[in-house]
C-alpha cells in the first residue's frame, strides 16, 4: 500500500522526444491519486500530450495554460491557474495545454526574471495538492527552464534507444545551467528507464541485391535457418549487455534507478485516456508505476 506524502512539485523531463516522460508523468500521477493524494497535472508542453492522456481533448477547454502565461504581460487578461484546472476520470486534476502555448516562449524572453514564472504561477495552489507533477516539451526551452525552477524534485526518463548515454549528456548540461540560474546545483531525485526490455531496431548491415539478398535476409548468411536463430540469440545477448551497461552508467550519474518494461497496456491505457492505475494496475507496467509513486512519496 502507498503511504505517506508531503506538498511536493515534480518535474518530469528529457529535451529528447519518445522517452516515455509524459507517459511517467501521468502514471505516477494515476497511482498518486488511488492512494487518496491529491494530485494536479500540469501540462507546460505545446504538444498536450498529458491533456489528452488524461482524455481530455484540448481545444474543447476554453483557457488553458496559455492563457495562465500570458497572464504576466501587460494588455493580457489576468487568469491564475485555478481558472483553468479541470477534473479527469481518473481522479487526477488537470492544467490543460493546447498549441497556442508554442506562442508564449518567444515573449518569455523579453522578462528578466523569466525563469521563475511558472513557479509563481503555481503558488496560488501548491497548498491545494499534495503533489502537482510538471510535464514539460522534449526542448531545451523555456518551459523546461521554468519546470525545474519550479521543482522540488526532478525526474528524468531515459528510453531503450541506441543513443540513451548521449542524451545524459544533454541533461547534465541542462542541469548545470540551471544551476547558474537558480544558485545551487540542480540534478534529478529518480532516473526512469522506459520501455526496458524492447529492443531496438536492429541494423541490418549493408544491403545485398538480387536472389543472394533475399536468401540472405531469409535464412541468414550461413545460408539455414538455424545460423540465423543462432545470430539472433547473439543479438539478445549483447542486448541484455547494452541494457546492462546503461543502467549502470545512469546509476552512476543519477543514483537512484527506476525500470518500466515494456507494456502494451500502457498504449492501450493511454488511447482510453487514463493512467495505467485505472485501465490495468496489476500490469508489469503497472506494478512498476506503482513502485515510482512510492518512491516519490517516500522523499
Amino acid at each position: 500500500m502507498i503511504t505517506g506524502g508531503t506538498i511536493s512539485c515534480i518535474t518530469f523531463c528529457h529535451h529528447k522526444g519518445g522517452t516515455g516522460k509524459t507517459t511517467t508523468c501521468l502514471n505516477t500521477a494515476g497511482f498518486l491519486a488511488l492512494a487518496g493524494k491529491r494530485v494536479l497535472v500540469v501540462d507546460a508542453d505545446p504538444q498536450a500530450n498529458a491533456t489528452m492522456g488524461l482524455g481530455i481533448y484540448p481545444d474543447s477547454r476554453r483557457r488553458h495554460m496559455y492563457d495562465v502565461f500570458m497572464s504576466v504581460f501587460e494588455g493580457f487578461p489576468d487568469v491564475p491557474i485555478t481558472e483553468v484546472i479541470t477534473n479527469t476520470e481518473s481522479g487526477v486534476d488537470l492544467a490543460p495545454s493546447n498549441l497556442d502555448l508554442v506562442g508564449v516562449e518567444p515573449s518569455l524572453y523579453m522578462i528578466d526574471d523569466r525563469a521563475g514564472i511558472l513557479r509563481d504561477l503555481l503558488e496560488p495552489v501548491r497548498h491545494s495538492y499534495d503533489y502537482i507533477l510538471i510535464d514539460t516539451p522534449p526542448s531545451m526551452g523555456q518551459f523546461v527552464v521554468n519546470g525545474l525552477v519550479a521543482a522540488d524534485h526532478i525526474v528524468v526518463t531515459i528510453d531503450a534507444g541506441i543513443f540513451a548515454l548521449r542524451g545524459i549528456d544533454g541533461l547534465e548540461t541542462i542541469f548545470g545551467d540551471i544551476g547558474e540560474i537558480v544558485g545551487h546545483r540542480v540534478s534529478a531525485d529518480l532516473a526512469v528507464l522506459t520501455r526496458w526490455g524492447e529492443s531496438p531496431a536492429i541494423d541490418a548491415g549493408p544491403a545485398r541485391s538480387g536472389i543472394s539478398g533475399i536468401l540472405s535476409r531469409f535464412f541468414g548468411r550461413g545460408g539455414t535457418r538455424e545460423a540465423g536463430a543462432g545470430r539472433a540469440g547473439q543479438r539478445r545477448t549483447g542486448e541484455d549487455e547494452r541494457r546492462e551497461r546503461i543502467e549502470a552508467e545512469v546509476k552512476r550519474r543519477f543514483g537512484r534507478v527506476e525500470t518500466v518494461p515494456f507494456s502494451r497496456e500502457v498504449y492501450e491505457a493511454q488511447q482510453r485516456g487514463l493512467p495505467i492505475s485505472r485501465y490495468a494496475p496489476d500490469s508489469a507496467a503497472g506494478v512498476a508505476y506503482r513502485r515510482i509513486a512510492q518512491e516519490v512519496i517516500s522523499w
